[in-house]
């Protein structure tokens, strides 16, 4: 079985993935740090590993690459219990109008990002 990188370099190879993969011919770091608001030596650092986003410095990232903030971490593992709440909350959206359900789903992948980076974060 392989052995799971650590939060730090699995976020910081994701940041170098979508940041290579964004549109056609990907964005430059200098191009990706204008548009998050940092130096451009900040985001080589964070593809290196050298220093670890905040979860903010992700949401920022998040949006500006247009992908969901959950994208900058592992999938989980399914369990039956979590299925059962995950299948009631799904139920309760599905009455919700467009612009309250892109809220919700904002809400809850911020929720879902802070607990995988308080979890793993620490490692």
């Amino acid at each position: 079985m392989p052995e799971t990188p650590n939060m730090r370099d699995y976020v910081a190879a994701r940041i170098r993935e979508l940041r290579s993969q964004y549109g056609k011919e990907g964005l430059s770091q200098e191009a990706l740090a204008q548009l998050v608001g940092v130096a451009t030596n900040t985001i080589s650092r964070w593809e290196t590993g050298t220093y670890q986003p905040t979860l903010d410095d992700l949401e920022k990232l998040a949006r500006a690459l247009r992908v969901s903030i959950l994208s900058f971490f592992p999938k989980p593992e399914k369990t039956d219990e979590k299925e059962e709440k995950v299948d009631a909350l799904l139920r309760a959206a599905r009455g919700l109008n467009t612009a309250d359900l892109d809220e919700l789903r904002k809400y809850a992948e911020f929720r879902r990002a802070r607990s995988i980076y308080k979890s793993r974060g620490k490692r």
